[in-house]
């Protein structure tokens, strides 16, 4: 720890003597400094051991000096050395009083004393501080270089660091998720600070952030060096780090970002490896497949998985995205293959796993967040999902994610799942532009006709579709007779000049009626 007032008191050399502030010995001493200046607040940083004899005080003057001691308490002096025998035989009284009042130490120097010998002391000390800290600093080092090199995780790294700093340290990944803490008891109190970590994954690494609190004081510390941080550390004290704890962290942050950027280059090698067995499973080799993707890959074949596709308006939306997939996939062990496909990305994952449901719990997110002006955001992804599938079936997983993915992107959302498509209706499949562009020239002539009260064809049109072609039961639903609904649909085959005997042209017509339809408002 750096000299104190106390240790400068006790150095048996000195022989000085405390006249004021006892209470306050306890106060470290950056500095020894001799200044005879009226006011020598100027030339202060605070923390300084000002040395006087008083040769320009007038130390008598009890308001005098009440002035000069509250100017020196309040550029955070450490205290005032007095020299006796020099201008004064005796500390002054006036001077006594005024520290007294202040709350500022007074030490009497004694005539044999040079302020050379507690300058060089004051040095000494802060010299061997510092020396104390660096090599504490280093036997950190070498501590945690081995708990890193150990390959049992962080957590071992984090144990260490945390005695080091007598606190306590967190791991954190790109989402903001605890991955690990030490001491145990810890892993509570970082979890309340996910939202500052993800305010500093935002900042180009390397940042950091100190968050006050009433517990402790907390450092949270970026892990990476490229545009995106790759997670963060956390670490909790009970007071500011000193030099030997800020080497114990700094040497952890450079550990940590070391273990982060090999292990993007090991999942750079697994993405290669993926991309071949997706390739051999799209064209229909599963043995093959199973042969190449091994132990990595092998136990995700071997259950339903879903195939996914994501798509995004900027490369950190599906860089986010499956960062946030591959942190929920290794905290409970779950194998992933992704493979980026130039501005997308294309992932197998574990049926009902943890990965698919973060990507679904992040689009929910996406989707609840009001839209923003200019257009959707760089974060922001587009993803369709495919049914639970097997080996034998990725080419049809992969047509079913895209479907899904184009219904995803025409409707809005972040997220749509190809059994949400399977099961539901086809008509707000209508909804589209371009079906309604279709609709619109099919069956224009046909309202035109309506419009100058010719008949009501595209009424007739409806009726005899939705009946299956029965006259009898067509003209019924319209109250006319059969023979009126022959000579219209006559009439709309003249008009379109198409045979309503064709299936496909009775097909096209229902659809491009329910087209319009759901172009049309309800009526109340």
């Amino acid at each position: 720890m750096p000299p104190t007032l106390a240790s400068l008191v006790q150095h048996s050399a000195l022989k000085l003597i405390v006249r004021a502030g006892a209470d306050r010995l306890g106060t470290p001493v950056r500095w020894a400094h001799a200044s005879e200046l009226a006011d020598p607040v100027p030339y202060m940083d605070g923390g300084e051991l000002l040395l006087v004899t008083a040769t320009n005080l007038d130390a008598d003057d009890l308001e005098s000096m009440r002035r000069y001691v509250r100017r020196l308490a309040g550029a955070g002096v450490a205290g005032v050395g007095f020299a006796v025998g020099v201008n004064y035989d005796d500390v002054p009284a006036a001077l006594v009083d005024a520290a007294e009042e202040a709350g500022l130490p007074l030490l009497e120097v004694p005539r044999r004393t040079p302020f050379l010998a507690i300058s060089k002391a004051v040095s000494a000390a802060i010299a061997a501080d510092q020396y104390r800290a660096v090599t504490a600093g280093f036997e950190a080092q070498r501590e945690l270089t081995k708990a890193a090199l150990a390959g049992d995780g962080p957590a071992e790294l984090l144990a260490r660091l945390a005695a080091h700093i007598d606190g306590w340290a967190a791991l954190y990944d790109t989402s903001g998720a605890v991955l690990a803490a030490a001491p145990e008891w810890a892993a509570r109190r970082a979890a309340r600070l996910t939202p500052d970590v993800e305010r500093l994954r935002d900042r180009p690494a390397p940042a950091s952030v100190v968050v006050g609190g009433s517990e402790d004081r907390v450092e949270l510390q970026s892990l990476g060096t490229g545009r995106r941080a790759r997670g963060a550390l956390a670490v909790g004290t009970g007071a500011a780090l000193g030099t030997a704890e800020r080497y114990a962290v700094h040497s952890a942050v450079a550990l940590l970002t070391l273990t982060t950027a090999r292990s993007r280059s090991l999942q750079g090698a697994e993405q290669r490896l993926g991309a071949a067995v997706l390739r051999m499973l799209l064209a229909g080799q599963p043995d093959h497949a199973r042969a190449v993707a091994g132990d990595l890959y092998g136990g995700l074949l071997d259950a339903p998985f879903r195939l996914l596709i994501a798509e995004a308006a900027a490369p950190a939306g599906s860089e986010l995205l499956t960062e946030m997939m591959e942190a929920a996939a290794a905290r409970t062990g779950e194998a992933l293959l992704l493979v980026p496909e130039a501005e997308r990305v294309v992932v197998l994952a574990a049926d009902g796993g943890s990965a698919v449901a973060a990507c679904a719990a992040y689009a929910e997110a996406q989707d609840d967040r009001a839209p923003r002006e200019g257009g959707p955001e760089d974060s922001d992804v587009v993803v369709g999902l495919s049914a639970p599938s097997g080996p034998i079936a990725v080419s049809a997983a992969y047509k079913q994610a895209e479907q899904a993915l184009s219904v995803a992107r025409r409707r809005g959302r972040a997220l749509v799942e190809h059994e949400e498509l399977a099961a539901g209706s086809v008509l707000p499949l209508l909804a589209d532009d371009a079906v309604r562009a279709f609709a619109d020239g099919m069956l224009r002539a046909l309202y035109e006709h309506d419009a100058k009260g010719r008949g009501d064809l595209v009424a007739s049109l409806r009726a005899w579709l939705s009946r299956h072609g029965q006259w009898d039961a067509a003209a019924a639903d319209l109250g006319v007779h059969r023979h009126t609904l022959r000579y219209r649909m006559r009439r709309v085959e003249e008009i379109l000049g198409r045979s309503l005997d064709d299936p496909d042209v009775r097909m096209e017509l229902w659809l491009a009626l329910k087209a319009t339809e759901a172009a049309t408002p309800a009526e109340e």
